[in-house]
């Protein structure tokens, strides 16, 4: 055994991470844990009461973090974002494209409204984001130090079909690929681009759904009768923000607990 390296940990000192959609769900529980591992934090979301107490959290547990209000659909809000980070922080080296929204039901009931909503945040926001993101890496020199990551949170709905979910499966595939390309687009700037495809979670989102009688006919249909716990995600996104995945890029991650089978 004494041939075996020592296993390493999910270290992130000196790394600063920009996180969309950090402000409730998967999002927040993301924040805390990035800056667990020893990341300085930008929490990035419309609510920022939300995130200010979030912040608070962190940094009263000796974590760094910094709140700023944001609206992923709009350029001008992005560029704003990162501009804060940099002033605070320094240049952000890990991007977690993560705000997204889901209008359900059948598709000719939805309105135009909520399909361009739905369209705005989940795809226009990670174009915007990573975009973004990927220029400050790149003037930082990504190529030289190969230290760029780049999460995207997809989603099962990517890959199968998920009825009433026309808008935000679209979306979200769009998104696999879009991360895909940049990946290769960038595969000489050492950014990773990797995307984690979640199964079913339960969050303040969908508590109603999942408490319904539909909603537990809905998980009865799973292999395993159960949602996936938010905790189940936790490795693998400190894993892809890490040095530890060096050469892992253009991949995209189902964690489902085998819902998709």
């Amino acid at each position: 055994m004494s041939d075996l390296p020592t296993i390493p940990a999910f270290d992130l000192s000196g790394r600063v991470a920009l996180l969309t959609g950090a402000s409730s769900g998967i999002g927040a529980r993301w924040a805390r844990l990035l800056a667990l591992a020893g990341a300085k934090v930008v929490l990035c979301a419309r609510r920022v009461e939300a995130l200010e107490a979030i912040m608070a959290e962190i940094t009263a547990g000796g974590g760094e973090a910094l709140a700023v209000a944001t609206d992923v659909a709009d350029e001008a809000s992005m560029i704003a974002a990162f501009d804060a980070a940099e002033a605070r922080f320094g240049t952000v080296d890990t991007v977690i494209a993560n705000a997204g929204i889901s209008h359900g039901g059948p598709i000719d009931r939805q309105s135009v409204a909520a399909f361009d909503e739905t369209v705005a945040i989940n795809l226009r926001g990670v174009f915007l984001t990573v975009r973004e993101g990927a220029r400050r890496m790149i003037a930082g020199g990504s190529a030289q130090h190969g230290r760029g990551r780049v999460i995207i949170t997809a989603s099962l709905a990517a890959l199968g079909i998920e009825p009433g979910l026309a808008a935000y499966s679209a979306t979200k595939a769009g998104v696999l690929q879009m991360g895909k390309v940049m990946a290769r687009d960038w595969v000489r700037q050492g950014i990773n681009v990797n995307m984690i495809c979640p199964g079913y979670i339960r969050t303040g989102i969908n508590d109603a759904w999942f408490d319904s009688e539909a909603g537990q006919k809905h998980i009865a249909r799973f292999h395993r009768q159960r949602l996936l716990e938010a905790s189940e995600l936790d490795v693998p996104l400190l894993w892809l923000a890490s040095d530890l995945s060096r050469g892992v890029t253009g991949t995209a991650l189902v964690v489902d607990d085998g819902q998709g089978l």
